[in-house]
């Protein structure tokens, strides 16, 4: 499994707001784990919600990466997003199983973003 290419498929799936393509990248017991915001969802069924309910609510939300870590069953992203108007820094946690996301836990200061 080549860690780095997953994970650039998939930062590019969430910049073109693409949902098959994000969840075809998750494991089946996927948990995505919005620290910042207090957000959880567990399994792919609610995970696929939780993130087309991001999608709905930010049409212009993209991402930036700024740094890739890989290992074998891992990844870090660090990445700026942006919706035009606003933007803030984050990292992403993304532990592997099967060739697969099994978690997606998110730190970011959303909480504090730059006007543009």
């Amino acid at each position: 499994m080549d860690v780095r290419d997953l994970i650039e498929r998939y930062n590019a799936a969430w910049n073109a707001q693409d949902l098959d393509a994000v969840q075809a990248l998750h494991h089946p017991d996927v948990v995505f784990e919005n620290h910042t915001a207090g957000e959880r969802a567990e399994g792919a069924a609610a995970v696929r919600e939780h993130i087309a309910g991001i999608f709905r609510t930010n049409p212009t939300l993209r991402f930036t990466t700024r740094s890739l870590q890989v290992g074998d069953d891992f990844a870090v992203c660090e990445w700026t997003a942006s919706t035009g108007t606003r933007e803030w820094d984050g990292v992403d946690v993304f532990p592997l199983r099967d060739g697969k996301i099994a978690r997606k836990d998110v730190y970011s200061s959303s909480h504090r973003p730059r006007e543009l």
